[in-house]
């Protein structure tokens, strides 16, 4: 998204057009509230993103009445209603395409040495505003009579482009220190600059962030790395040193050289190989964030790995294993899913597997294991393995990209021949039993393994010929 500032004429004219495209919910609602002696406000980001002309279909609504109000008011009116955010004062509905979700006025602060805010109902709807993250989610639109409500400035800090708290930052993030993290996550979403004094506050007051729940904070992170430029964030959290507290790894990196490229620092070289994977995410049918975080932690074995030898070169040895079980133990902590987990560190583990392809020197048998190693993340490891390429010098970078043409070439070719994808042995487990005139046991379990290395090392054979092949090594093994 662009850095320059906003025309006014702009702003206006994208809210008139998103007005008209709510206006059946806006009115319906407007009308009901109104109805009932209470007041309704459409509120924070899709009040901001209409401004900005990005289409929400999620509507975010403040109200003064209480919950069981609300639920009321939505009787004839919601197709569907949950209140499982009833305790912070939400109802949430549908309504055709629209999900909406209707909150009370409310204040909310965490204790000094809580994760769980503590949630009490406010009594005004500039006093709610009050208690938002930045200006320019501290705008709403009071219905049904659609007059803007902007007390902070919201529109002129969106216009500028820029992210301001509402009171002082410091009050902010000791009421909510999650906001720390959004503010780079908005960096990274609307290409916003973060206000020097919330810079200050973010560096002053990083390590409060502790007392958030891992779940919040993995949430705010996929968010980040998802956005359009996820970098920008990435920046803003090491800066402040907030990645120190919730990603330690990336920092650390900026402590370490690359022996390919001595230009720039690990650090740097995992920014440009996020960047370099998010062009390539076309490969994948779009943004993906198992790819970009595999992108982001592929070398933060490093920093462990670092060995100086005599002759002044530096060495990283097993940096992809040590990396991996790195990235397994921070995504664990971050609560992230056991698919998640597992699919980012095999790719960090496998990242640097196609180094030794060389000039093209494999044989069919390495690029079966290559290709059985990344199981389904063999399209992800296919773009992490380009990306990982920021050599300035064109010759070098050029032959790798050629060399990986070519390994991609032999996939789908053996692909196609021996449908790589379902890689298993010749004889199945009956057949194996069938010829060696054995029961079920450990036995056939080991069979099974030869006859599948067996299949990776020489490709299809005949049925015969592997029965034959599983005498021999059987008559080995017993006699």
């Amino acid at each position: 998204m662009s850095d320059e500032p906003l025309l006014i004429t702009d702003v206006q004219a994208r809210v008139s057009a998103e007005l008209e495209r709510l206006s059946p919910v806006l009115d319906e609602l407007g009308a009901r509230f109104a109805a009932a002696g209470e007041e309704l406000a459409l509120v924070g980001g899709p009040v901001r993103d209409a401004m900005l002309g990005r289409l929400q279909q999620d509507l975010d609504f403040t109200t003064s009445a209480r919950p069981e109000v609300t639920e009321r008011l939505l009787v004839g009116f919601a197709e569907a209603t949950w209140d499982i955010g009833r305790a912070f004062g939400t109802i949430g509905c549908r309504w055709g395409q629209w999900t909406i979700e209707i909150t009370t006025y409310r204040s909310e602060a965490y204790d000094p040495t809580s994760r769980k805010p503590e949630v009490a109902y406010g009594d005004s709807l500039v006093g709610d505003l009050a208690r938002r993250d930045f200006t320019v989610n501290s705008m709403a639109l009071s219905l049904p009579s659609q007059r803007l409500e902007d007390p902070f400035g919201g529109v002129v800090d969106l216009a500028e482009r820029r992210l301001r708290t509402p009171g002082t930052p410091e009050a902010s993030f000791s009421d909510d220190p999650l906001r720390m993290l959004r503010a780079a996550r908005f960096a990274a979403q609307l290409g916003f600059t973060v206000d020097a004094d919330v810079v200050a506050a973010m560096t002053d007051m990083a390590e409060r962030i502790s007392i958030v729940s891992a779940e919040r904070v993995r949430e705010e992170l996929v968010k980040l790395l998802m956005a359009p430029d996820p970098v920008r964030g990435l920046r803003l959290l090491v800066e402040t040193g907030l990645a120190a507290q919730v990603l330690p790894e990336l920092p650390a990196l900026a402590l370490e050289r690359d022996e390919h490229h001595r230009h720039k620092d690990v650090y740097e070289h995992s920014l440009t190989v996020l960047e370099q994977s998010i062009d390539l995410e076309h490969r994948l049918g779009g943004p993906d964030f198992v790819s970009r975080f595999a992108a982001l932690m592929h070398d933060v074995g490093k920093p462990r790995t670092r060995r100086f030898l005599d002759d002044g070169s530096v060495t990283f040895h097993h940096h992809d294993v040590v990396g991996a079980k790195l990235t397994r133990k921070r995504m664990q902590a971050l609560r992230f899913s056991k698919e998640q987990i597992q699919a980012v560190t095999t790719l960090v583990e496998l990242h640097l597997r196609f180094h030794g392809y060389g000039d093209g020197e494999w044989t069919d048998s390495a690029v079966r294991r290559y290709v059985r190693d990344a199981g389904d993340q063999l399209a992800r490891l296919h773009v992490l393995t380009r990306a990982d390429c920021t050599t300035r010098n064109r010759r070098k970078a050029e032959r790798l990209r050629r060399a990986y043409d070519d390994l991609e070439t032999r996939i789908e070719r053996l692909e196609a021949e021996e449908e790589l994808a379902a890689i298993r042995p010749d004889l199945d487990g009956n057949q194996i039993m069938e010829v060696l005139g054995v029961g079920p046991g450990r036995e056939v379990g080991e069979a099974y393994r030869f006859l599948l290395e067996l299949r990776l090392d020489r490709g299809p054979l005949e049925h015969d010929e592997a029965a034959e092949a599983l005498r021999t090594w059987w008559a080995a093994r017993t006699a």
